[in-house]
């Protein structure tokens, strides 16, 4: 990748995450620490993200175990990092719910290409949590949520060096998520604009037969953002 260009920051940013200490029999996820995963990654930042342009940053919650705490990818499990974004790689696995709606909602604003030309794929909190093997937000405990704020408040600060658009940002999540981000923005000052829309595994679980509709949303949302 050149170097400064979008991808070569975000890839430093993720190489130099360390996880933060979490209230015990909760355990962080780092994809970033397999060199398999920082393969994909590297591959995917430099397909799409070897310029200077900035986006518009969508975030999620945090990574799932089978989705980006595979591929380091936000919303990309290992299908979709290699039939819709043609990047190879050595994994495996069951498809991710949320994966597949994103990709379709990158299909309907004309695809990979298109979609990251203006728009990057982030979190909340970049880390992801397990408990008992299972998948756990950061706001599901309480003594979670207080303990990684700072780590949060300072990987988004760090997101700010990408460069990104400050007018806008989308997060997926009504509801915690939305509320969560909302107060550390109001505090911090981040962006001007905050946009809120259901999260894909929300959809794609409860509202499935609305899907076509959601789609919608999303891309005129994003249509009049970016």
């Amino acid at each position: 990748m050149k170097a400064g260009s979008f991808g070569a920051r975000v890839n430093a940013f993720y190489l130099l995450l360390e996880a933060p200490k979490v209230p015990r029999g909760i355990h962080v996820m780092n994809p970033y620490t397999d060199p398999r995963t920082r393969g994909c990654i590297e591959r995917f930042l430099s397909k799409y993200f070897n310029d200077e342009r900035p986006r518009t940053l969508i975030i999620g919650i945090n990574p799932g175990r089978f989705g980006s705490g595979l591929t380091g990818v936000t919303f990309t499990d290992p299908y979709a990092l290699t039939n819709e974004c043609g990047i190879p790689h050595e994994f495996t696995g069951q498809r991710e719910i949320s994966a597949d709606f994103v990709y379709r909602v990158v299909s309907a604003l004309g695809g990979p290409a298109a979609f990251y030309d203006r728009l990057f794929m982030s979190a909340v909190c970049p880390l992801g949590f397990t408990q008992k093997g299972i998948n756990m937000n950061y706001y599901d405990d309480k003594r979670l949520e207080k303990a990684v704020t700072p780590f949060i408040v300072e990987s988004i600060d760090e997101h700010l060096q990408f460069p990104v658009n400050r007018e806008h940002v989308v997060v997926l999540g009504r509801g915690k998520n939305a509320a969560y981000f909302e107060r550390l923005n109001e505090e911090q000052g981040w962006f001007r604009n905050v946009h809120a829309l259901d999260h894909p595994r929300f959809i794609m679980q409860y509202r499935r037969k609305k899907l076509d509709a959601y789609i919608a949303e999303y891309v005129d949302l994003l249509n009049a953002i970016t």
